[in-house]
This record gives structure tokens, sequence and C-alpha cells, in this order.
């Protein structure tokens, strides 16, 4: 990461910035720590504000955008002298609904996430560049993806969906799926699932989309099932039983 990024907003000889993560990995309901560092430039200015967001990418009708979800401010009103620099550090907690990047340490296609570094000075602001954040699955996710894939579910990516999902309770203002293809033993009855988390403190609602087959005399439609899994019941569990038995469910369902 390249120290002294001028800040577009204020010109040339302006200041300068760069956020240092201490570790980029995080996971939903955790913390992001680290270092904003800013250096002045050839003359004094009054910083009014910085701000750390975290942004992901989105799909809407309208296309994708970049996002951001949660924002805070971790420095301000203070004048930083020419050629001076102030290193600040900070605590950044990420939201429980955060959609993860990674699985069983791998990325995860098809998704942007990092924080951006805003800042204000005389009521111009400087949105930087994105700094990237690895967000891995609280364990009770990890398990249940990981159940899938013993299953036979093939993984294929993730996105992440403006908008709510009926009867859950969101913080956010999206929603992320991760697309799983079925196995051959159930290609006949569902061709993919498509899992998401909703996530609190004290635990997580599994949402499942199955896109199940149509046959001679039905259609194919979209199935959904919900559960619940809190935090504290992930040890002593049969994972793989439990997603097989969810699965099993939606299958035999008229």
């Amino acid at each position: 990461m390249v120290f002294a990024r001028v800040l577009r907003a204020f010109g040339v000889g302006g200041p300068s910035v760069d956020t240092v993560l201490t570790d980029p990995a995080t996971r939903p309901g955790g913390t992001l720590r680290g270092e904003v560092r800013v250096a002045g430039g050839d003359y004094d200015v009054l910083i009014d504000n910085i701000v750390l967001a975290l942004v992901t990418r989105v799909e809407a009708e309208d296309g994708e955008a970049l996002l951001e979800f949660h924002r805070a401010s971790v420095a301000g009103n203070f004048t930083l002298v020419a050629g001076a620099r102030q290193d600040i550090p900070f605590t950044l907690t990420v939201p429980w609904e955060t959609p993860v990047t990674h699985v069983a340490g791998r990325p995860l296609a098809g998704m942007t996430m990092g924080v951006r570094t805003e800042l204000s000075v005389a009521k111009s602001v400087d949105q930087g560049d994105l700094d990237a954040v690895a967000v891995h699955p609280l364990p009770a996710q990890e398990q249940i993806l990981a159940a899938f894939d013993r299953l036979g579910f093939r993984l294929r990516h993730a996105d992440v969906e403006r908008g709510g999902i009926y009867g859950v309770r969101q913080e956010l203002p999206f929603y992320q799926e991760i697309e799983f293809a079925a196995p051959a033993e159930h290609t006949s009855a569902i061709d993919e699932v498509e899992v998401t988390f909703v996530t609190d403190e004290s635990g997580t609602e599994v949402i499942l989309e199955f896109d199940k087959r149509g046959g001679l005399l039905r259609e194919g439609r979209d199935t959904y099932a919900r559960h619940r899994v809190e935090h504290g019941e992930v040890a002593g569990v049969d994972w793989v039983s439990l997603v097989e038995g969810w699965v099993h469910q939606v299958v035999a369902r008229p």
C-alpha cells in the first residue's frame, strides 16, 4: 500500500492519507483495527472529519453499484501542520449482517468488500480507494456451507442483492446469496440452492432458496425454507445430517 496518496479534492500541495489495517481479516460482528496516516502538504489545513466506511458491491434492477453500508468517524476538528504527520488508531465494528467474502479460506467469486477513507477539509470531501477486507464466516455459517460441500453441492458464486427478505428482520438494505449447484442425486428435483444468512448478536437466520425443476405435469418454481441457528449451538451438532434433512424436506415437498 503506497503512502502519500495525494487527495484529489484538495489540489497540488494538499494533504495525503493512507489507511493501514492491522489485519484485513474479520468476521460478521467482529472488528477491524488499524491506523489512518495523514501527512501534511505545503500548507496548514483544518481537518473537519475523517470517516471510515465499509463498502460492498450490490446488484439491483438498474445494474451493479458500490454501496456504503456502515460508517464511523475516527477523528476530526484538528489542524494538520504543513509537513507534519498524524497516525490515528481506530477500531471499526463490523455489522452482524455483513456478507462473507471467503469460504474455507478461499475468496468467494463475485464478492467485493473494502474500507474506504473519507477526509473532509473546508467542506471539500475526498473519498479514497478501497482497502480490501476479507470477511470469513462465523462458526455456524462455516459449518452449514461446509455441510453443503460434503453433500456434493458445488459452490458457484455469490452476490449481494439490494432489498429485503419477506418476514425477516434486517438492519442492512441488502442480503447475500451464496449459490450452490445441486449434486447428481438431486438434479431431477432441484437445479441449485441459494443460501442467505441474516445474522444478529444471538444467532443467524438461514434462508434457503431452492430452484425446483419442472416436469411433464408441473412447472419449475422456487421453493423456500427458513431455519434459525443460535451462535452457541455449533458444538456437538451433526451438521451434515442436519443440512441433509433440510434438503430432503424440500425435495420431498410436492
